[in-house]
């Protein structure tokens, strides 16, 4: 490694310590807490983003797991059996996936009682 590949690199490393390290010279004093009423909107904001990301994500794996299935089993419908059971089975497992996301948001919003 040249001498100025070695100088860029520790030059960097120093503007970027740096850079990391002056704002907290900066900060201000803590404010005050958040009410009761701040903490229970963003734990019913972050259940509602938690199940429709979860969902999409859901959605969007199954239709990728499904479309890949059809797509093998078109090529070769004599492996349709040994493709369905693995597929079913994925499925469930995505499944259980968007279900657990809807059981944590369930307990956020039993929280918010």
């Amino acid at each position: 490694m040249s001498l100025l590949k070695k100088f860029t690199a520790f030059a960097g490393m120093v503007v970027g310590s740096i850079l990391l390290y002056v704002p907290s010279a900066f900060a201000q004093v803590a404010a005050a807490p958040d009410s009761d009423f701040t903490v229970k909107k963003y734990i019913a904001l972050a259940a509602g983003f938690g199940i429709a990301i979860a969902a999409f994500g859901g959605a969007l794996a199954q239709g990728k797991a499904v479309t890949a299935t059809m797509e093998g089993i078109a090529r070769n419908p004599g492996a349709s059996g040994k493709m369905f059971v693995p597929m079913i089975l994925g499925l469930a497992l995505i499944e259980s996936l968007v279900i657990y996301s809807l059981v944590i948001s369930f307990s956020l919003i039993g929280k918010l009682g």
